[in-house]
């Protein structure tokens, strides 16, 4: 099953700036073969359920590793089986109905 979802990983105790955690889990979700797309809060992920929610675990034990005594994660998701539905089709949905 496609998913669609909204990551927001936050390492806790680790200081103010979180870059160099976001690049790590970026290119683990690049790795998997998931489709991405970062925003300034999170990062839209398109893939199998599976294989993002591996990919998501995976940011988390790597975060972990990086020394992160603490993540909290914020997670938004959505499937359909009606049709496929990409993250470019949403967008477009919305922007074509704009005046």
């Amino acid at each position: 099953m496609k998913v669609i979802m909204d990551l927001c990983v936050i390492p806790m105790g680790v200081g103010v700036s979180v870059s160099e955690y976001v690049v790590a889990c970026h290119k683990i979700l690049k790795k998997a073969g998931l489709k991405t797309q970062l925003h300034a809060y999170g990062t839209n992920i398109e893939g199998e359920w599976d294989e993002v929610m591996v990919a998501v675990k995976s940011c988390h034990e790597t975060i972990h590793g990086m020394g992160a005594p603490r993540i909290t994660t914020t997670i938004k998701m959505g499937t359909r089986i009606d049709r496929a539905q990409t993250m470019e089709d949403k967008i477009t949905s919305v922007l074509d109905k704009e005046v």
